[in-house]
């Protein structure tokens, strides 16, 4: 695995290296072609390297031949760098940003007097004067920095668990329910989007999406009158759900006897009923949903397997 850490001035990225080394990763680095003198530094462009190249593609070949090693990075210099990184299988890119305040407060402990103004001048033009805004953008990770004790920040790092490998590679589980999770964004129902898939030996069979029949106008549109409504009464709904759509679409014959079906949102009482009758084996879902103790004493009476799945932790969050 390699880790490309990219963020703002002073924001924190030397204790991120400090305890990515403490888990054995190699903090690696290639030569920057230009740095202007006022540009500001950190202890993370001082620390020091395990191993300096002369280009990037010089530590790519690298970590390459030695990929079940583990690397950090830290100098991201733009777009064009991030690009060629994120083209390797092992690369995760982590961004991490702090309060202005914050930032400042550490740099006045490290650097002496300046003021506020000029710091936030000189961190604004690395920033935004670069395409350092762009690459921070683009990260799978974003870490919000608020200035937590040393232990503190450790911890809260042990619990994102920076170094799952299925944040490269999704395992099974993370895949279909990925797939799941595209499937929903198709839906044109007015009160959730739920997405479906139905897979056996790891090969997708079906998908399936929520929203009104074919032919029919889309929920979204005005086509089911109780989704947009504040309307319950389920009798009343024109919507197929995301499970059904899945199930007709597959048919039995296809499902066979050992199906597994992932959906986002855990099925309802009527699509439970309608899961069992299929053959489905196994259900493994992410979301809760107010049927799920209903739904639940259906599958373990006709014997499928029912669990909730966590995927790995990815977006932004708050240290």
């Amino acid at each position: 695995m390699l880790i490309g850490i990219s963020g703002t001035p002073f924001s924190g990225k030397t204790e991120i290296i400090k305890y990515l080394q403490k888990l054995g990763f190699e903090f690696v680095d290639f030569k920057a072609k230009h740095e202007t003198k006022d540009k500001l530094h950190n202890n993370a462009h001082t620390l020091a390297r395990d191993t300096v190249f002369s280009t990037i593609e010089e530590l790519m070949d690298h970590v390459t031949l030695n990929w079940r090693k583990n690397f950090v990075m830290v100098s991201i210099k733009g777009l064009n760098d991030l690009e060629l990184l994120a083209k390797r299988p092992f690369f995760l890119h982590i961004s991490i940003d702090a309060p202005s305040k914050t930032r400042y407060s550490r740099y006045l402990a490290q650097k002496g007097e300046s003021t506020f103004e000029d710091f936030m001048e000189k961190s604004d033009n690395e920033t935004f004067l670069t395409e350092l805004s762009q690459v921070m953008e683009r990260s799978q990770i974003k870490l919000i920095n608020n200035g937590v004790l040393l232990k503190q920040l450790n911890d809260r790092l042990d619990a994102l668990n920076l170094t799952d490998i299925t944040r490269l590679r999704p395992s099974w589980d993370s895949y279909f329910m990925k797939l799941a999770d595209l499937a929903a964004l198709r839906s044109n129902c007015m009160k959730r989007r739920v997405g479906c898939v139905i897979m056996r030996e790891s090969r997708v069979i079906a998908t399936g999406y929520n929203g009104t029949p074919r032919h029919m106008t889309n929920c979204n549109e005005g086509g089911c009158s109780r989704c947009n409504t504040n309307s319950t009464g389920l009798s009343t709904c024109l919507c197929l759900h995301a499970e059904e759509n899945a199930l007709l679409e597959s048919g039995r014959d296809r499902i066979g006897t050992n199906a597994t079906l992932y959906c986002n949102t855990c099925p309802c009482l009527t699509c439970s009923i309608k899961i069992v009758q299929s053959g489905i084996k196994e259900v493994v879902y992410s979301q809760s949903y107010n049927m799920d103790e209903l739904s639940a004493a259906v599958f373990k009476e006709a014997g499928v397997q029912l669990r909730q799945f966590t995927p790995p932790t990815t977006g932004t969050f708050v240290l």
